[in-house]
């Protein structure tokens, strides 16, 4: 496999390479990179994602920070159909589950991982073989005050149903923008997590996803 290249010293190298690789495939990044393609991903849910941080250089890997933390912003690739839909929800990290008391938005992951976020389009049709599908124009963003606001909003309205031990409570549907859902491999994988009475009790891992609608705006105002 070839080593990965540097981190980008700054934004604009940032941009140049991803701009660089827009409208090349993934079997044509795989192969300058000779790294093996899967024939899917069914069980590779990452893989791609994993490609592009390699070609631009991310560090963070799995860590709770900006993938390229000296600059201020986050690496996301978006899967999209042939007509710019995106087909997914947007993963944003590890939902906490204990220890949040004086965890306020400005200080929670979530808020750190979405002040920049560079996004990598990726044709995402399943029709389409793997190898073939073709990387589109990067964007970068930086949420607005309105998007911000209902970020935040998403994130205190969940926050408190985990604080009060109500986290079985939440599902896809809560949140305008900001989506809470179970985040493991199978429903066997449990973590600790606040009880109705504050003591510990178990239950499935969790993360925040940005839903569709929210990332669709993002790219249609955007593209």
């Amino acid at each position: 496999m070839k080593k990965a290249f540097n981190s980008p010293a700054s934004i604009d190298e940032l941009m140049l390479r991803a701009e660089a690789m827009a409208g090349l495939t993934l079997g044509q990044l795989a192969n300058y990179h000779e790294i093996e393609m899967p024939k899917d991903l069914k069980r590779h849910k990452g893989w791609a994602g994993q490609l592009i941080e390699l070609e631009l250089g991310a560090l963070a890997g799995s860590k709770p920070e900006q993938d390229f933390v000296h600059l201020g912003v986050e690496l996301k690739t978006i899967p999209v159909s042939r007509t710019g839909k995106v087909l997914e929800t947007t993963y944003v990290t590890v939902a906490p589950l204990t220890d949040i008391q004086g965890l306020t938005w400005q200080n929670s992951v979530v808020c750190h991982k979405l002040q920049q976020v560079l996004w990598i389009p990726v044709q995402g049709d399943r029709d389409i073989p793997l190898a073939h599908r073709q990387i589109g124009s990067p964007i970068l963003w930086r949420p607005s005050a309105e998007e911000s606001y209902l970020l935040q909003q998403d994130w205190e309205e969940i926050m408190e149903f985990i604080s009060m031990g109500q986290v079985n409570k939440v599902t896809a549907r809560h949140g305008e923008v900001l989506q809470l859902r179970p985040k493991a491999a199978n429903s066997q994988v449990l973590t600790d997590s606040i009880g109705k009475d504050g003591q510990l009790t178990q239950t499935n891992p969790r993360g925040f996803y940005l839903k569709t609608q929210f990332t669709q705006r993002i790219l249609s105002q955007l593209l």
